[in-house]
């Protein structure tokens, strides 16, 4: 039994992860120990919530993970926790386009027979705030929309008119009002918000107020109350290890990129790699000038290279090691930002030249689900294997696929080809949530267990 609550919005915007981040902090302060949960890919938003809540932020992504790991993977993450919250992604009932509910902030609230909270941005309404928590109330009988948090409330007068309203015309409680706070808002860029790891104590700071802020403004009581009418889940947690075939003999050494440039990474895919068998050991490109000792494998995951992209350039000695690595033929997987760290340059400075390509910055956000096919071996996974992932990118590589392309879709205007294989390497846009697809860390472990073995490593 966890009690558990979703926090969703009628639409992007409307500050659910200020409400989400600053309950998860508020309870916390009251020495419960919260278990964060982010519906969709989004990799910043439980950041934030991890500093909150000082236990991991974990995905339920039900394109990538697929719906029936939902529930499993949110025992697996709250195992001991007092309370879980669950932040939504876009309004309520968006999910992957053309597909009805998959991966919707609803679809996952029903997989988890949630309670939802449902964040109203008021500040441009009074009365009809009633008319619009009606429609998302009884949309779908089987959402449980049980609460409302008013956000953007600009006086005691106005607070009044919206319970009111609320009061008489939806039959939803109101369980707080948050009035404007421009002191809590977290800065922004191409991407979306600016990651917790880049901010330290700005974002330590932030995260605090925004607990001050929701702690003073709702009633964490009855938020709790109605965290605990959610019912016991059935599903068994998620096991790794369960899930992926171990590696005998010696484990190999998987180096992963981490760190403000690279900060990028779902919790189980590292655990996926250590339940293969794989002994992980995090490096710091912007920092480390070495790779860690007996790296047999190295995995460059998501971030924001493009910021960092001078002290990236400047530590030459690291660029030089990866590049000796991925020319052993050792595994290397590039993933987004490990793409354009393994390129040849970006926004004009040197990287690694591990691939004959070149990036840069461009005013376009490529944004998307893709259900993609492996077009040939690689360290990652088998010929024809089919995997669904997504891309969020405002760069460009040049080209776009190599010789050897790593993945295959389709698109309104027909096949489209991404990605470089070279050797031993596999570089791409795509992001994948391993508990998808568990062979793709098996194979990873396998191969590296091989090469480390040739080498008596």
């Amino acid at each position: 039994m966890i009690p558990r609550l979703v926090v969703a919005a009628p639409s992007s915007g409307a500050g659910k992860t200020t409400v989400a981040t600053g309950l998860i902090a508020a309870l916390a302060a009251r020495g419960l120990e919260v278990s964060p949960h982010k519906v969709g890919p989004d990799y910043i938003d439980p950041g934030y919530h991890a500093l909150a809540a000082g236990r991991p932020g974990r995905n339920l992504d039900a394109w990538m993970s697929g719906p029936e790991r939902i529930a499993p993977l949110f025992a697996h993450g709250a195992a001991g926790a007092d309370v879980a919250v669950v932040e939504g992604v876009m309004g309520l009932y968006d999910g992957a386009a053309g597909r009805g509910e998959l991966a919707s902030t609803a679809q996952v609230a029903k997989l988890l027979r949630a309670p939802v909270v449902l964040v109203v941005d008021a500040s441009s309404q009074s009365r009809s705030v009633a008319a619009l928590v009606h429609g998302f109330a009884s949309w779908d009988p089987e959402v449980r929309l049980a609460g409302v948090i008013l956000n953007k409330v600009a006086s005691d007068r106005h607070e009044t008119l919206l319970r009111e309203a609320l009061e008489e015309g939806s039959g939803v409680p109101v369980l707080g009002a948050v009035r404007r706070a421009g002191a809590v808002d977290t800065p922004s860029r191409h991407l979306g918000l600016v990651p917790a790891v880049e901010r330290s104590a700005e974002a330590l700071r932030a995260v605090r107020e925004m607990g001050e802020l929701v702690g003073r403004s709702v009633d964490l009581d009855a938020v709790l109350a109605l965290a605990r009418t959610a019912p016991p889940l059935t599903a068994a947690p998620w096991d790794a290890a369960a899930e992926v075939e171990p590696t005998a003999g010696p484990r190999p050494r998987i180096a992963l990129a981490g760190g403000a440039a690279f900060s990028f990474s779902y919790a189980e895919n590292a655990e996926l790699l250590a339940a293969a068998g794989a002994e992980v050991v995090p490096f710091d490109p912007l920092h480390d000038e070495r790779l860690p000792e007996r790296t047999a494998a190295l995995v460059i995951g998501g971030g924001f290279p493009e910021v960092y992209v001078s002290e990236l350039s400047a530590n030459a000695a690291l660029r030089a090691a990866v590049a000796e690595l991925a020319a052993s033929g050792a595994p290397v997987v590039g993933e987004c930002a490990g793409l354009l760290y393994l390129g040849r340059e970006l926004d004009g400075l040197p990287m690694c030249g591990v691939l004959d390509a070149t990036a840069r910055m461009t005013p376009r956000l490529t944004l998307g689900y893709r259900e993609a096919v492996a077009l040939a071996d690689s360290p990652l996974a088998v010929a024809g294997s089919r995997v669904r992932g997504h891309e969020f990118h405002r760069t460009a590589a040049d080209p776009a696929a190599g010789p050897s392309p790593a993945w295959g879709w389709r698109t309104p205007a027909g096949p489209h080809t991404e990605g470089h294989l070279h050797g031993s390497v596999h570089a791409s846009y795509l992001h994948l949530h391993w508990t998808g697809a568990p062979a793709l860390p098996s194979r990873l472990v396998r191969q590296a267990a091989a090469w480390a073995a040739e080498r008596g490593r």
